[in-house]
């Protein structure tokens, strides 16, 4: 089968990220789900509209399988580092990053870090997330936008849309404005013992933060 060229449309990109990889055995303290292939791609596909990802070096912190900073690569991110504290999500991401590499022409550099995201210490053009919503370990979402902020002055986030007042604030605080949000009704697949239902929807935004200009 000859290889991809390009992903021309928003559409062929939730396509191409459907066929990605999800989580074997995921881990509820890490609060890791498998971000829907629709809503990655609506975020990337407006982002690299934006002029955000094409030739963009981008992180992909809390990584998990992989579908953000693998999206950002099928759309021309120069390079892209993977992110996560978890072995096995690294492991699969490999996989996913592979497997992409087979199917379609990535110019792009992949870089793996199974580390602590409090530990990434490079500066980057993009970041782009779905921490943990803070469910179960409080205050891991602030974590991950405090070292958002450190890493880029552009920054593409998933929060539960009833925390949009934290968000606000923390980006008010430490001087960045929200350009942009994205609501979804997202859908959650059942993973855990504890799910009833084979897709539990809850209300995410995603929020577009950029530096001021000060």
């Amino acid at each position: 089968m000859s290889k991809n060229k390009g992903i021309g449309s928003k559409s062929r990109l939730a396509m191409a990220l459907s066929g990605l990889k999800s989580f074997e055995n995921p881990k509820v303290k890490a609060e890791q789900y498998m971000t829907d292939s629709e809503v990655a791609a609506t975020v990337l596909w407006d982002a690299a509209m934006k002029g955000d990802i094409a030739s963009k070096v981008s992180a992909d912190l809390g990584c998990g399988s992989g579908i953000l900073g693998m999206g950002a690569m099928l759309l021309g991110a120069s390079e892209c580092y993977f992110v996560d504290s978890d072995e096995d999500a690294i492991k699969i991401c490999k996989e996913n990053v592979e497997k992409a590499k087979s199917e379609f022409s990535l110019a792009g550099k992949a870089i793996f870090l199974c580390q602590d995201v409090a530990k990434f210490n490079k500066r980057v053009d993009l970041v782009i997330q779905n921490p943990p919503f803070g469910t179960k370990v409080k205050h891991s979402d602030r974590r991950f936008l405090e070292k958002a902020v450190e890493a880029s002055d552009i920054i593409y986030s998933m929060h539960k849309t009833s925390t949009k007042k934290f968000v606000e604030r923390f980006a008010e605080d430490n001087k960045f404005l929200i350009t942009n949000r994205w609501d979804f009704n997202f859908p959650i697949k059942a993973s855990y013992e504890f799910h009833r239902r084979k897709i539990h929807r809850i209300e995410v935004s995603c929020f577009r933060l950029e530096k001021k200009n000060v």
